[in-house]
């Protein structure tokens, strides 16, 4: 065998694809029963015909990253239905700001539209370019330098207290439930950067949601792997070194564990330091109806933001980055029948699926939270609910060890790993451990499901392990 990769997430899948399909043999070996980490769809213990997407639900990154552009998704027979509602949040007494597709539609609805089509309308029309330079490798010159030109101020403005020239309260919101992704106190750099990519896809190219759920996606790598020679292996936990090259889609602390005495020190320290970030508390619920909105507009949006005003988002993520649990924490959540109505079974029961930021490794369940904020933005949501599946922070690793407090940017949603990874070095994806590599989130350029990482994996390793100069094409 010539590589092993450990982890059958996006980023693991991606470089087991590429490495395939450059001649290598390639087996991919997974702990769970199930492969494709954070984009897996599994059925509800109790409403079988309902089935919840286990950590990614939403993917704007699913048309538009450079490795699923050229993968082309669509061509394997993957369908991802583009709402005409990118992203809503729902707002306290007052109405909801709602971002659309249409740029000029959700300009002529803000109280300030100017104001956010002076921030995203650049962008937008040169959404290729921004992405480019968001998910590049950041040790070379920018592939736009219009582009870089057009983020950096914007980028500056979000990630600071300068981020107050975006006007309107609801525009204001609207920015900050895309940036708070990313789980990290705001404004900030990590959170800005994020924030500008995921609105300027919301209005280039929608937010799109893969028919059927999320596995479509990992199920469609794995396809083009085993089309190629690439095995696939699960329920199997590594424990030792495989032999030969490695390349690892797991948090860099995992290394510890399986190479033990023989990591190099210095590394070793540096994984021993290796920080996680807040986490999320996953509540998945089924409901047997649509949510009873008071802004009626909502109930054409797949994915919300429930974290309020501006100012509540700042004050929880601060709060959770303390250590303590926010009275009104920010939480995500997704309606994926909206845009999929074949999510919804016979008897029209449908899921909800929707995380709640917390601090890391919290224990608390976080249902009846999460269900309090739903009745004050829907009153009688309560009805609706046919069953509750909460999953506290702490335990968002049993179903996938890279979650480890229940961080699920795997400790890179920081602006050191965005451009180093676990250590500082010049490649990032390379370990000094000899012929092991990294390839999972906590490796540039971060978390999402875009592939990138594992993209960036591969190339490595195919240059330096096997003289292969030029990565392979992954057109179907």
């Amino acid at each position: 065998m010539d590589i092993t990769i450990v982890g059958s997430g996006p980023n693991g899948l991606s470089a087991a694809v590429i490495c395939a399909r450059a001649g290598l043999s390639v087996r991919v070996i997974e702990a769970q029963p199930t492969a494709g980490g954070g984009a897996r769809t599994l059925a509800d213990p109790e409403f079988g015909d309902v089935h919840h997407d286990i950590c990614s639900a939403v993917h704007p990154l699913a048309l538009a990253s450079p490795f699923f552009a050229e993968f082309d998704l669509p061509a394997r027979g993957v369908t991802l239905a583009v709402p005409d509602v990118s992203y809503a949040n729902p707002l306290p007494d007052r109405p909801a700001a709602v971002g659309y597709l249409d740029l000029e539609r959700t300009c002529a609805e803000l109280d300030d539209g100017a104001s956010w089509r002076r921030l995203l309308g650049p962008l937008t029309a040169d959404s290729h370019g921004v992405v480019g330079l968001m998910l590049g490798d950041k040790r070379s010159i920018p592939p736009s330098i219009p582009a870089a030109l057009r983020v950096a101020p914007r980028l500056l403005a979000q990630g600071t207290p300068l981020w107050r020239s975006l006007q309107g309260e609801d525009a204001r919101a609207l920015f900050s439930g895309v940036a708070a992704h990313t789980i990290s106190q705001m404004p900030s750099l990590v959170s800005s950067g994020a924030g500008l990519m995921l609105a300027t896809l919301a209005h280039a190219v929608g937010w799109p949601i893969p028919v059927g759920g999320s596995q479509a996606i990992p199920d469609a790598l794995i396809a083009d792997l085993r089309a190629h020679g690439g095995e696939l292996v699960v329920g199997e936990e590594v424990s030792s070194p495989p032999a030969g090259v490695v390349l690892y889609d797991t948090a860099p602390t995992a290394l510890l564990r399986i190479y033990g005495d023989a990591i190099p020190e210095s590394y070793a320290k540096a994984l021993r330091r290796y920080r996680f970030g807040p986490g999320v508390a996953k509540v998945d619920f089924v409901l047997s109806d649509e949510i009873p909105w008071r802004d009626s507009r909502l109930a054409l949006a797949p994915t919300l933001h429930l974290g309020g005003s501006r100012a509540q988002m700042a004050l929880a993520e601060s709060q959770i980055a303390r250590g303590h649990h926010a009275d009104w924490p920010m939480v995500l959540a997704a309606l994926p029948h909206i845009a999929d109505p074949g999510r919804i079974d016979r008897q029209g029961r449908r899921p909800l699926w929707t995380y709640a930021h917390v601090p890391s490794g919290s224990t608390v369940d976080m249902a009846e939270t999460v269900t309090r904020l739903f009745e004050r933005l829907a009153p009688g949501f309560r009805d609706i609910v046919l069953g509750v599946r909460s999953v506290p922070a702490a335990h968002m690793s049993h179903h996938n060890a890279n979650l480890v407090g229940g961080d699920i940017g795997v400790g890179g949603n920081n602006m050191f790993s965005a451009l180093t990874g676990p250590a500082l070095q010049w490649n990032p994806w390379k370990t000094p451990i000899p012929k092991a590599y990294l390839c999972s989130s906590a490796a540039p350029p971060g978390g999402g499901v875009h592939g990138m990482a594992g993209y960036y994996a591969a190339r490595t390793v195919l240059r330096r392990e096997f003289g292969i100069k030029k990565v392979p094409a992954l057109a179907p």
